[in-house]
């Protein structure tokens, strides 16, 4: 009955959110009113949307992106899709409190040495890897690394020592390879809360990355063989057995890539890298500009339609209403695909048109490359 009905100005009261937010929510067709005065274009809101109000609010302060409240009141109950969406929301609010605190912590070092430059002393970290997982990491990386001139940054790999982890990282801006190695910091040297693991990086130059991936080729074979290796103070040392190399890092900030591995992808495909391989070496491919200023590139459009079904399309192909289709640069593809003999099962996570392109593998998830997107024309 139209007396148990709220008024906008009711519901706002009763909610916490304000009226010119009800009628922005409205409009984003978020929470819509149950009816509407057509003369007065007066909004009235059912009871049980109370309920919905107060969760919005609620969604709202701890900052969840627009389209996932939409979805976090639209999900059906029961299924589960609400708290799924909220959980993820808080793996990334806690995911960036750990990076300002990293970041936070290096500032402090540079506040020090900047307030005290002649009694500041440079931190160097000891820590030691398998040659073998280091090989097969460099490998994963090297062919993201970028080759701009004008980005002196990009043209190196960064060696990122997280606790335990060391993840090394390539970019040139269209894509970005990430790989991790177990890493084992000697007792007494592990970073603390004064000394974190966003201080133990180095942007190694590609010459360097390059001669100590030579240096690991030696000792290949032996599977247990270590590295030791030393970042810090502007310098980047390893030594395996017997052998030692070592060289000046770049002295540039590496970007944050931290975020901009964190996908929200909405299609996970699993399948065997030779078949992928395959589909894309063989698929037709359009010429199109890889970005607003950038080369031509051959493209590939990778689809996946309302049922699921991946599949490998050329360009100009005429998709289904509701399937997705996500065009990339073929080659850089095939170079983030493991090598032609490699077996095993490769995770392709598509989020849009326009959302990173990852390619992980099964065996090793935290190896993984991103591609940006090439834009097709409308």
């Amino acid at each position: 009955m139209e007396s148990d009905l709220r008024s906008i100005g009711e519901l706002a009261r009763d909610s916490g959110l304000s009226v010119s937010a009800l009628r922005f929510y409205d409009g984003a067709e978020v929470l819509a009113p149950a009816q509407v005065d057509q003369r007065t274009g007066y909004r009235w809101y059912a009871p049980e949307q109370l309920a919905d109000a107060r969760l919005l609010a609620r969604l709202r302060r701890v900052g969840l992106p627009l389209a996932e409240i939409r979805a976090v009141l639209a999900a059906a109950p029961g299924s589960g899709d609400a708290r799924r969406l909220v959980d993820a929301h808080l793996r990334r609010l806690e995911d960036g409190l750990a990076d300002a605190r990293r970041e936070l912590s290096l500032i402090r070092r540079l506040i020090d040495q900047r307030e005290n430059p002649m009694t500041a002393t440079p931190t160097e970290h000891r820590f030691t890897v398998l040659a073998r997982d280091l090989a097969e990491a460099l490998d994963a990386v090297r062919f993201a690394v970028g080759s701009d001139p004008e980005l002196p940054v990009l043209s190196g790999v960064l060696f990122d020592l997280d606790g335990g982890l060391l993840r090394l990282v390539a970019t040139d801006r269209y894509r970005m390879a990430l790989a991790e190695v177990p890493a084992t910091v000697p007792a007494g040297e592990a970073p603390g809360a004064d000394a974190p693991a966003a201080d133990a990086a180095a942007v190694v130059p590609t010459a360097l990355a390059d001669a100590v991936r030579a240096l690991l080729g030696a000792g290949e074979g032996e599977g247990a063989a270590e590295v030791e290796l030393v970042l810090g103070a502007g310098a980047v040392c390893a030594t395996v057995g017997g052998h030692r190399i070592e060289g000046v890092a770049l002295d540039h900030d590496y970007p944050d890539y931290r975020s901009l591995v964190r996908l929200d992808p909405v299609h996970r495909i699993d399948l065997p890298a030779a078949e992928l391989r395959a589909a894309v070496a063989s698929a037709a491919t359009r010429s199109l500009p890889s970005g607003p200023h950038g080369a031509a590139c051959e493209v590939a459009v990778l689809t996946v339609d309302g049922e699921g079904r991946f599949a490998v399309d050329a360009p100009g192909a005429d998709p289904a209403p509701d399937a997705l289709r996500v065009a990339v640069n073929r080659d850089f593809l095939l170079e983030a695909l493991p090598p032609v003999d490699a077996p095993g099962q490769l995770v392709l996570e598509l989020g849009g048109p326009i959302a990173p392109l990852a390619v992980r593998t099964s065996a090793h998830p935290g190896t993984f490359s991103v591609l940006m997107p090439v834009r097709l024309p409308a």
